[in-house]
């Protein structure tokens, strides 16, 4: 069957500052840096951040390669601890600054839709010490960072971001300790949360202001959204779900686009002496913000039950749900993840019924898989065809949703070229070009020649029809 997205659908990649662009010439740490330097053993085969892929010096020949394949559009992320050299003052690395309006130029040269996000899990440890989002000084000084990158790089930046998946260093950084600082404080992750939400309005706000003339401006937020499945149609599992998504999905796609956070939610913390610290103030800000459009990343959709046995002990989400295991899923061996392509029709059709219909495009989908280099064929090149059929499932359902009205405009893959990934650093590939590490090399994958195909033949997919379970 052949499917067709719109003439001015966006086809592009993502990836972000501290994951491609190296730890060259930075003036101040990262969580991450810091992370890396005092425990190295936390990252697979101890690869830290202080190289990746080295788009600090490959940039040119990596936007060469982006021209080449005729992607229109681009996501990268600029490096807090990069840009500011004194976070007190808020006073900028001029090298930084150079750095990125070299960058940026050239993608508009090439015609290359920018959007740009200001926050990707890289806390400045300075920042993080004085409590991170906790801290409403540390909100002030992003706010302060956001306006330094309107004021330097809004005559080359189409679009901004404010934050990537803001759930996640929740869930990384207080909940789970999958990212330093590794606290296990459900308040003081709530608290964060709220800090982040804060700090958003605040950019989203001084943004606004700053280009309230200029209507081909916009802002926006990138939210990881991962449905939840109940078990079964029970009441309780229905319960259990609703809750899931009201903490992980809910608490930043509701606030964010309507202003207010979600009612069921504040009771929910309020009976559990959960709520963060606020004023009336800081509630108004948040209310007169507004996103253009909405960036949403999908990669899988949890699958929960009510509890079977009650919760005892230190408060944490699981109080109101277990995860369980469907017997019908499919799993990406690499990553352990579920591959269930219908969840983004879900999103999309959420999206317009539950949330003004508003425009938003696909700000991240992909497949990791680790060992890539056994997939290379005779033609020197990864034959990841794999990657294109996962990627081919997606659009089918995304397609699906645009032609029953909902309002996306675009799809970025993750990523453009192998970039590295925390604490699993370069264990699983997710790139459209296979990266060396030793060499630096960069070389197109099958994927990436697929994608082409695409934008050449006009947006027009061929999908074979095993691959769609209707």
């Amino acid at each position: 069957m052949e499917i067709k997205f719109k003439d001015d659908f966006l086809w592009g990649s993502a990836t972000s500052g501290p994951q491609s662009e190296g730890a060259f010439a930075k003036p101040n740490l990262s969580i991450m840096d810091y992370w890396y330097k005092k425990t190295p053993n936390d990252f697979h085969n101890q690869i830290g951040p202080d190289i990746t892929s080295d788009l600090f010096h490959n940039y040119e020949k990596d936007i060469e390669i982006m021209n080449s394949l005729k992607l229109n559009s681009f996501r990268t992320s600029i490096q807090w601890t990069r840009l500011i050299e004194n976070f007190q003052d808020c006073r900028v690395n001029k090298e930084a600054v150079e750095f990125y309006r070299n960058y940026f130029f050239k993608l508009k040269l090439k015609n290359i839709k920018l959007i740009v996000n200001l926050f990707h899990f890289d806390m400045p440890i300075e920042l993080q010490n004085l409590g991170g989002f906790e801290n409403k000084k540390v909100v002030s000084m992003y706010a302060e960072y956001a306006r330094t990158c309107f004021e330097l790089f809004g005559d080359l930046v189409d679009d901004w971001a404010t934050f990537n998946e803001p759930i996640v260093p929740i869930e990384g950084g207080y909940l789970y300790e999958w990212y330093y600082p590794k606290i296990v404080d459900f308040k003081r992750g709530i608290q964060a949360a709220y800090g982040t939400i804060l700090a958003h309005a605040k950019a989203v706000n001084i943004f606004h202001s700053m280009f309230a003339n200029d209507p081909n401006k916009k802002i926006t937020i990138i939210l990881n959204l991962t449905p939840a499945y109940p078990k079964d149609q029970s009441k309780d599992n229905l319960q259990a779900a609703r809750i899931r998504d009201l903490l992980f999905n809910k608490s930043f796609l509701e606030t964010t686009i309507n202003g207010v956070f979600p009612k069921e939610l504040i009771e929910l913390f309020k009976k559990e002496d959960l709520l963060p610290n606020y004023t009336k103030l800081e509630l108004l800000e948040i209310k007169n913000s507004y996103i253009d459009y909405l960036g949403v990343n999908y990669y899988q959709p949890s699958r929960v039950q009510a509890r079977t046995k009650p919760w005892s002990g230190k408060i944490m989400p699981e109080k109101w749900f277990e995860n369980f295991v469907w017997n019908k899923r499919r799993i990406n061996p690499h990553r352990g993840w579920e591959i269930h392509p219908e969840t983004i029709y879900k999103i999309a059709m959420e999206i317009k019924n539950n949330y003004k219909n508003i425009n938003w495009f696909v700000a991240e989908n992909g497949m990791g898989v680790e060992n890539e280099i056994k997939f290379k064929n005779s033609q020197g090149f990864i034959d990841d065809q794999y990657r294109i059929d996962f990627i081919k499932e997606h659009l089918y359902w995304l397609n699906k949703a645009i032609l029953e009205g909902s309002n996306c405009f675009g799809y970025h893959v993750w990523t453009f070229i192998d970039c590295w990934s925390w604490a699993n650093a370069y264990k699983n590939r997710y790139g459209l070009i296979e990266l060396d590490l030793q060499t630096q090399k960069r070389t197109i994958k099958k994927s990436g020649y697929w994608f082409k195909e695409i934008i050449e033949n006009k947006n027009i997919i061929e999908i074979d029809d095993e691959l769609i379970k209707l």
